[in-house]
């Protein structure tokens, strides 16, 4: 700050990042941004079926889109998860104890990253509905 204004001021991009809350996709430009709604768009087909993209609904409301792409994921998610509670009935006795170990720490590592879609998804679905974000200190 010089001369005792704040117009001088330069903000550092990254800063500007902080528009959105905490876990929003790097792939996505805040919702300030011109065309934040086609890239989220975009961004949330990627995480559906590749026959979502034959949907012209789908383009043309993103918010649907975001609800299905949850949808999906929530069902990743429980598969995820009934894969790690049967793994060690259902195949463990058909691999050794080294490979069922890596199976399960695969299948955590995928909740978790699943996990995060979740939130990822809920945060840019919540910025579709016009809902806005609120820092808190």
């Amino acid at each position: 700050m010089t001369g005792g204004t704040w117009d001088t001021v330069r903000v550092n991009p990254s800063a500007r990042r902080r528009q959105v809350p905490p876990g929003w996709p790097v792939q996505v430009p805040e919702p300030t941004a011109d065309d934040w709604s086609d890239r989220a768009c975009l961004w949330l087909l990627d995480l559906s079926p590749a026959e979502y993209r034959s949907y012209p609904l789908l383009r043309r409301h993103p918010m649907l889109l975001s609800w299905l792409a949850a949808r999906n994921v929530d069902a990743q998610l429980t598969a995820a998860r009934q894969a790690y509670a049967r793994a060690r009935a259902e195949v463990g006795s058909e691999l050794g104890a080294k490979v069922l170990g890596e199976l399960l720490a695969t299948l955590e590592q995928e909740g978790a990253r699943l996990l995060a879609v979740q939130r990822e998804i809920a945060l840019v679905g919540s910025a579709l509905r016009g809902e806005p974000y609120v820092p808190r200190l």
